[in-house]
């Protein structure tokens, strides 16, 4: 077991290393080659962890950081969440560094990609599999480092580059908050182990630990988009698709989820810090929502859609219900990453146009995409029986079992969340796919020839994301594979319901998505169709607002932007310039003006001379006279 998980870093490590060292100077086959071998080479280590697996284990492989009592060794824990999220992380990856031979075909920076994409896929392996909280921050860190990269990597766009360094930004906010969480748990406990620190959260104050679960909250979103710290993930979409759907789907913002669930022994005796994790999973999944409805580009929609679906796992994580949070996260990692790659192939068929007002009619034309990308629709849609049903379903099912005012309006409000999800998804199906292509404003020059190995891709994700719901059957059709495997982990207990009322919730939810879909189809298959979509693109107040993300960017910038350029402008105008500048420049103007004075007396007149001769006799004699009285 320790060899493997060694492999299951060492691998992508390995392969990132070469590319980018001397990756240009291979052949570009060569250089894909390795970039995809190594990241199959890592899940097929990680089945083979799995095929081994018969309880938890940690595997030490060196002295890392170590002084006086503080000691951090570079040691992996595996248990069966990290075991489910590393082959989920290795496969999910694999298939997009497939995909993305195809996509960045014509790439000339080939070397450089492939290089930051297994550098991704080694740093989210480390932050999954780490033992103690320094490693898993060197992880955490380095998944938002090759993030920057990568949404920035066509850097010499400047809309691409500010992308970049927004996500690094925004993201610090909450790396600030983890990073003094971890150092005052050091402090508390005397260890950075995350199974002993969850061990001893008990001798814990309460008050300490709903602090601690509150930074460990603002930490979470930020690598997972959650409000106040969404901003960063829409603007992401300025890099390749690929990169867009390895973020979204297998990498970065999942690790707040994860972070959450692994510390929630720690956290979980909180009932504020709960609480305030479910309300900022609950109001992100809606706001991203609305959000959604109202987009024009096709990769933003997948971004809002992404931040809601976090929030749903953030909401189940603030309810207790860690298994269905866990569920949730695996098949969003499937139909997610489906959904982005099959816009990849709309966007590369149709010259990188990303509007969905500008598409149209393409079902007939690219029937290898339209059938996987409405399997994904499904799953987001939390259509009945897809695996995005079941694990949704799950976590409102949760929320509702939890009782009380606050948990009831939380419920309520994912219903809501989940029309909306449905509405939004089918929308977008229906403009791009449906409808008379004439009337859609195509490139003069058609849709592009896809490579076989993008479309070959989304079958499997397709099929894995329609069937997910296998993976935790609802307790009526016997206990699930995930609740069963998961049962042992502390805090993952299943979460205990009647028959009749998973039935009932079961049916309510499907009510919910079919509604979403009735609402969709009613208004952008109908007759209507034409005027809907000119009104959108003329845009309403509430659209506008909505497409906008409810000018959130604009309060961010109203908040903390323009004062800070206000007080950096006054430090630079009028305390650098004018105050230090101008204070340096009149003493070197006056000490100018003196030396000027002893030049007055060098006039070349022999009167001026003796003058000056004969005062300075002067001076010396009374001198003289005063020493001697």
């Amino acid at each position: 077991m320790k060899l493997y998980l060694a492999l299951i870093l060492l691998l992508p490590l390995a392969g990132g290393l070469i590319n980018a060292l001397i990756g240009r100077m291979l052949p570009r086959k060569v250089g894909e080659t390795i970039a995809c071998g190594v990241i199959w080479g890592a899940f097929s280590c990680a089945l083979l962890a799995y095929t081994n697996f018969t309880a938890p284990v940690t595997a030490e492989y060196g002295s890392w950081l170590s002084t006086f009592d503080f000691k951090a060794p570079i040691a992996l824990y595996l248990d069966q969440f990290s075991l489910i999220l590393t082959l989920m992380i290795t496969f999910v990856c694999g298939l997009i560094h497939l995909y993305s031979v195809g996509y960045m075909g014509e790439e000339a920076s080939h070397a450089r990609y492939f290089a930051l994409l297994n550098l991704f896929v080694f740093a989210m392996l480390v932050l999954v599999l780490a033992a103690n909280l320094p490693l898993l921050y060197l992880g955490w860190e380095g998944v938002g480092f090759c993030s920057y990269a990568l949404i920035g990597f066509w850097y010499t766009e400047e809309k691409n580059a500010t992308a970049g360094r927004k996500a690094f930004i925004v993201t610090r906010i909450g790396d600030t908050a983890f990073g003094i969480a971890i150092i005052w748990m050091f402090l508390l406990f005397g260890t950075q182990s995350i199974a002993e620190l969850n061990f001893l959260a008990p001798l814990a104050p309460p008050g300490v630990i709903t602090v601690l679960g509150i930074l460990l909250l603002i930490g979470a979103a930020g690598k997972s988009a959650q409000l106040p710290l969404s901003v960063w993930l829409p603007d992401a979409m300025a890099g390749p698709t690929p990169v867009s759907a390895q973020i979204h789907a297998a990498t970065m913002v999942t690790a707040g989820v994860y972070l959450l669930a692994r510390m929630f022994p720690l956290i979980g005796s909180s009932p504020t810090t709960l609480a305030a994790i479910a309300v900022t999973g609950g109001a992100t999944a809606f706001y991203a929502a609305t959000c959604a409805c109202a987009q024009r580009d096709l990769k933003r929609i997948l971004a809002y859609s992404t931040i809601s679906q976090i929030g749903y796992m953030i909401l189940g994580v603030g309810a207790g219900a860690l298994t269905a949070a866990g569920f949730h996260l695996l098949t969003h990692a499937f139909f997610k990453a489906l959904l982005f790659l099959g816009a990849g192939c709309v966007i590369t068929a149709l010259h990188h146009q990303q509007d969905i007002f500008r598409m149209g009619g393409l079902r007939g034309k690219l029937p290898a995409v339209y059938w996987p990308f409405l399997a994904g629709v499904l799953c987001l849609a939390g259509f009945p029986l897809s695996g995005g049903f079941f694990s949704k379903d799950a976590i409102l099912g949760a929320v509702f079992e939890r009782g009380g005012s606050l948990y009831t309006s939380l419920f309520l409000l994912g219903l809501l969340t989940a029309l909306l999800t449905a509405f939004y998804t089918f929308r977008m199906l229906f403009i791009v796919f449906h409808g008379e292509a004439d009337n859609a404003n195509h490139q003069e020059n058609g849709e592009r020839t896809l490579p076989l190995v993008m479309t070959i891709t989304l079958v499997p994700l397709a099929i894995l994301g329609l069937g997910g719901g296998v993976l935790n059957l609802p307790a009526y059709l016997g206990e699930g594979l995930l609740a069963r495997f998961f049962g042992s982990i502390p805090g993952f207990g299943a979460m205990h319901s009647s028959h009749m009322e998973e039935l009932i919730l079961q049916g309510i939810a499907a009510a919910v998505s079919l509604l979403g879909l009735g609402l969709a189809w009613q208004r952008y298959m109908g007759v209507q169709r034409s005027g809907v979509l000119a009104r959108e693109q003329a845009g309403s107040k509430l659209f506008i607002f909505l497409q906008n993300g409810w000018y959130l960017d604009e309060l961010y910038r109203l908040l903390f932007i323009r004062p800070f350029v206000r007080l950096a402008r006054f430090l630079w105008k009028g305390v650098d310039e004018t105050a230090i500048d101008g204070a340096l420049e009149g003493l070197a103007r006056l000490m100018g003006r003196l030396a000027l004075l002893p030049s007055a007396w060098s006039t070349g007149k022999v009167a001026t001379s003796l003058f000056g001769l004969a005062g300075g006799v002067a001076a010396i004699l009374a001198y003289c006279a005063w020493a001697l009285s």
